[in-house]
């Protein structure tokens, strides 16, 4: 927890161009317990249900091979500045459905259905949900779930999702987050993937994620 937390204050020290409201309200609340700040926020802007902790949850499922530990650290990560319970139990769905596809080869479609089946947001896997795009979380997840039941590559994803209105662009990291899991990097159009930006960050990311989770495996 201490590791992320000093990325997070690492992040914003690096004057980031766009913070949501929430996630700036808990840095500036923050004096040494990130759930208490986020607490604190929470009291003061009457919620924290936003979709700020889903966008930023993938690098748990890559980075951890046990999925106790996939679970466990979704959450955390998802409380330390969104103190809603239902942003902590969205992202360890999340992840479940990364774990599921990385771990067990799994159809993202199929991994989705295990997943969902029998919770509050079933209905989205079989019909479009009766919502608006918008930044609340159960919005958000509802129509990454309809999004990636009915598209049959990454192109798909990220065009339907782009297209939606509303809060279209995290919608798209989202879903498009699964989509990348499932039909990797090969299955980014060319034109998609030499527009990348930071390139050469994301390849040093990637390898340390990589590095990570071997020594995990390991240990």
């Amino acid at each position: 927890m201490h590791a992320i937390g000093r990325r997070f204050l690492q992040w914003f020290e690096s004057k980031p161009k766009d913070v949501g409201n929430i996630i700036r309200h808990v840095l500036g609340k923050f004096d040494g317990n990130w759930f208490e700040a986020a607490l604190l926020a929470d009291l003061d802007l009457g919620q924290s249900a936003g979709n700020g902790s889903l966008m930023r949850c993938l690098p748990v499922a890559l980075c951890y091979p046990e999925l106790g530990d996939v679970e466990r650290v979704s959450r955390i990560q998802s409380k330390m500045t969104h103190y809603d319970e239902r942003c902590s139990q969205v992202c360890e769905a999340y992840n479940r459905i990364a774990f599921r596809i990385l771990n067990h080869n799994e159809a993202i479609k199929d991994a989705i259905e295990a997943e969902i089946r029998q919770t509050g947001y079933e209905s989205s896997l079989y019909a479009e949900p009766n919502c608006e795009p918008s930044g609340f979380v159960v919005h958000t997840f509802r129509w990454v779930l309809h999004i990636l039941m009915t598209s049959n590559s990454f192109e798909e994803v990220v065009q339907k999702a782009a297209n939606l209105g509303g809060d279209a662009d995290t919608i798209a990291a989202i879903a498009g987050g699964l989509a990348g899991v499932y039909y990797g990097y090969n299955g980014i159009p060319e034109r998609y993937s030499s527009q990348i930006i930071m390139k050469d960050r994301l390849h040093v990311a990637s390898c340390r994620i990589h590095d990570w989770r071997n020594e995990l495996g390991r240990s």
